[in-house]
Parts: C-alpha cells; structure tokens; sequence
C-alpha cells in the first residue's frame, strides 16, 4: 500500500526540495517550448564556429528542440552545481612557470559525479512520485541546449561571456537537466543583468568572443587546448601563454565572479587533486607518460588525452621564457614527446625561448 506522500503528485517544490537534497545548488523547470534561443546554433553552426565539433552538426536538428530526444516531455528539470573551490583566480596569480588549468577540470569528472546524483535524485522522485513518468538525464552528454532551459528555469542569464549566470552564485556552475514527462509547474525566466559591461570580451586574449553571447570556438583557447585534435594554429600560440588546459579568463573578469559572496564549494570532488594543484610546467612536462594517464583518470581533463596535454605544455613551456625549459623539453624520451604533432610545437617552443 503506497503511503501517502507517494500518493501525492509531484510539484516543482517537491523537484527543488529532492534535488537539493541530491546534492544540487540550483533547480529549476522550464517548459518545453519554441525557445528563439535555440534556433541560433545553426546560425552559429553555418558561421564555422564549431570548428572541428563536427557532433554539434550531426545532433544539430535534435538540439533544436528537446521533443527531438524525448517526444512525450512536458518539461525541464534543469539543475546546477557550484565547482568553485576557495582558490585564487589564474589573473590574481599570474606566473608563467606554473600551469593554468580550467577550474572545472581540478577535480574529479563531473560527468560521473553528476550522474551518480542524477540517479539519486531520479530514484527518490520516483519513490514519492505517485504515478508513473519518463525520465532522461544529461550532463553535458546529450543534444541539449542546456543554457537555454537554464534560463528558462530560472537559475540564471546567458551572460555575454556563453556562460550562465547566477546572480547569487556567478558563473561556475556546472549545467545538467533531466527531461521528463511530468506536466511541472514552471518557473519565471531569468533576466538578463549584464548591462554594458563588457569585460569578458575585453579580456579575450585571442578576440574569440566576436560579439556579445557569439563564441567563435575556433579562437577559444579552451577549444585549442581540448577540443582542437590538431596543431594549435601558430597565431594563437603566444596568446595560450601558460594555459595547460582550458582556460577561465572571461569568467574571471566577470564581476558576477569578484563579488565576495560568490559561489564556492567545500565539496571533495571539485577540490584541486594532488599533482594539478598550482603545479609547474615543467613539472607536469618531467612526468612520464604513464604518471599523466595516472593522473588524468577519473579527471576530465582525460578527453584532450596525454598527448594534446603534452602538445599544450610545450607552447605554454615556450612561452614561459624559463632558463631550464629548453634542455628538459629535448631531454623528453616520452613517446608522446616524439610524436610528430608534439615535436612540431616542441620545436617552436624551443626556437620562442632561443629568442
């Protein structure tokens, strides 16, 4: 016999009270509607600003609409979680001997820890819930325009940067969203409070925001430094500077971001490992190549590999201008190190510290 709080149907308070309870800073609901927001990717697609990202074409019609992926959905559950960690930004600190590595990719991957509260929220909506529904959840994995239910829901604007915006918590937000059929109450939108600030784009060191909320991620240092397969393109390699992986800078100049009550996190998983912690180029570069792989498990920095890890160290290793870094760079007997596209950059690191 089902008790009376699994007799009850769900409501959008119950959704934020368990979602919270999971382990989530944000949750909202968005309806599933004909957004304006989403119809720009094939605009933004058409320009050539995926580059390489040739799965944001293939899944561009189903990222067009979530009734694509679940047709019988009536709505979002759109959940955030703060990565922030109590550390300085990359532009309070700057040394070019040490590596710059994405805040979000400190700790362990999100993908599993997100999916492993997903699961518990999932379960727990279903234990109360007292009829049955759908459910599919995504983090960062599936054809969804996250951002866009984001707003929608509430938890914050798209702010000038691409990023979603919190009023309360910034910027560093990790986005996920499940997709389900049950008929939610939603929540009001959020409004946009970026005003005429323009820092972001300001602080672009490669101009890769080409208007306000347009990324050309061809330009990005996060897409050189992970997504990009390739060389990284010789005109951008005295911007990457000492960027190991990914980079943080237009999310650092947010003022969203200086205010003193902005969001951080005590959680473990979010917390710098041992090994990533304001760690020096040449350091990482001196690991062999199965102390990397060690390293990276379990670490989402594991998608650019050791090999574009290595490639990425060599140019910010060049631009250090470090006394020490031409002998230790041709000293590598790693296999990636000799690998053509590393040697290529290993070799114009060698020639930018020559002079």
């Amino acid at each position: 016999m089902q008790s009376v709080e699994s007799a009850r149907r769900l409501t959008s308070a119950d959704v934020k009270q368990q979602a919270k309870a999971a382990g989530f800073d944000l949750c909202g609901v968005a309806p599933i509607a004909d957004f304006p927001e989403l119809t720009f990717l094939h605009q933004w697609l058409a320009r050539g600003y995926a580059g390489e990202m040739q799965y944001m074409h293939r899944t561009a019609q189903r990222r067009a609409d979530a009734r694509a992926v679940m047709p019988n959905a009536q709505s979002v559950i759109s959940l955030g979680i703060v990565y922030n960690t109590d550390r300085p930004y990359s532009n309070q600190r700057h040394d070019p001997l040490r590596a710059s590595i994405a805040r979000y990719a400190w700790g362990d991957d999100y993908h599993v820890v997100i999916e492993q509260r997903h699961e518990r929220l999932i379960a727990r909506l279903r234990e109360i819930s007292g009829e049955d529904f759908e459910a599919r959840a995504y983090v960062d994995t599936g054809p969804v325009q996250e951002r866009v239910y984001a707003q929608y829901a509430g938890l914050g604007w798209i702010g000038k940067n691409t990023c979603l915006i919190n009023e309360e918590l910034g910027s560093w937000i990790f986005l996920s969203e499940i997709l389900c059929t049950l008929p939610l109450e939603p929540d009001a939108p959020a409004l946009d409070q970026c005003g005429t600030c323009s820092r972001c784009l300001d602080a672009c060191p490669t101009g890769a925001l080409v208007d306000p909320g347009v990324l050309d991620a061809t330009r990005c240092l996060s897409y050189l430094t992970i997504e990009l397969k390739g060389p990284i393109p010789s005109q951008y390699r005295d911007a990457v500077a000492e960027h190991a992986y990914g980079c943080d800078i237009c999310q650092e100049v947010c003022p969203w971001n200086v205010s003193p009550s902005v969001g951080k996190s005590s959680d473990g998983e979010w917390q710098p490992r041992p090994g990533l912690d304001d760690v020096r180029l040449l350091d990482l570069w001196n690991r062999t190549d199965n102390d990397l792989r060690s390293l990276l498990k379990g670490s989402a920095m594991k998608r650019a590999g050791v090999k574009r890890l290595r490639r990425n160290l060599a140019v910010a290793i060049g631009n250090s201008g470090d006394p020490e870094a031409e002998a230790a760079l041709v000293a590598s007997g790693e296999e990636t190190a000799k690998d053509p596209l590393v040697a290529e950059h290993l070799t114009w690191a060698v020639e930018k510290l020559r002079g």
